[in-house]
């Protein structure tokens, strides 16, 4: 069984998948992908984390060797850390049994058919989400979270769009579709992995 956890920024798709993996006994993939990428470009994990969430379209600073500092003026980088992405998450859907959060994983694994999951909530939700999870010194508006909002799951989408024929986000593109907004996400999970266990059984 493999189920990809597609997802709205803040909306708690990242819980969805690890709760998921926990009730189904999946090996769970999330940041460990930035990490094992990152060790296969040499490249910097805040770089290799910046692509991945905000479409690689920008000025970042990275480092060769994780060591000496450059900013890139061109998006030539981000063929490697897109080709190393899809190379390791094709080794993990071999394996399967797995929740793979983001990183375009329900487009890059669609040969194996998993479970395609997207996760999504209204703004105000969102906002209160992040606001609950943020450390103390950080006092971002309601205006700058929203185009945190916009800026991430663009990114998002312009990775997606690259690879999949139908659109980020898309309902054509997935298995399901959660809105979160208002929810309990601890209280749905046994729910939704016994309707995932029925749905995928050969």
């Amino acid at each position: 069984m493999i189920i990809t956890v597609s997802r709205q920024f803040g909306s708690g798709g990242r819980e969805v998948g690890k709760r998921l993996a926990d009730e189904l006994n999946l090996l769970y993939y999330d940041r460990e992908l930035v990490t094992d990428i990152a060790e296969h470009t040499d490249l910097n994990e805040s770089y290799v984390s910046s692509v991945l969430e905000n479409g690689g379209f920008k000025n970042y600073a990275f480092t060769f060797g994780r060591s000496m500092p450059f900013v890139s003026p061109t998006p030539a980088p981000v063929t490697d850390v897109l080709v190393a992405q899809q190379r390791i998450i094709k080794a993990i859907g071999e394996k399967g049994n797995c929740v793979i959060v983001g990183r375009s994983a329900d487009v890059i694994l669609k040969d194996y058919k998993p479970f395609r999951i997207f996760v999504y909530a209204d703004d105000d939700s969102k906002i209160a989400r992040c606001r609950a999870r943020a450390p103390e010194t950080e006092h971002y508006t309601d205006k700058q979270m929203l185009k945190q909002f916009k800026e991430i799951d663009g990114g998002r989408k312009k990775l997606h769009d690259l690879l999949g024929v139908h659109p980020w986000g898309d309902k054509a593109n997935y298995d399901m579709m959660i809105n979160t907004t208002n929810l309990d996400i601890k209280a749905v999970i046994p729910a939704l992995a016994e309707y995932i266990r029925q749905v995928t059984k050969k």
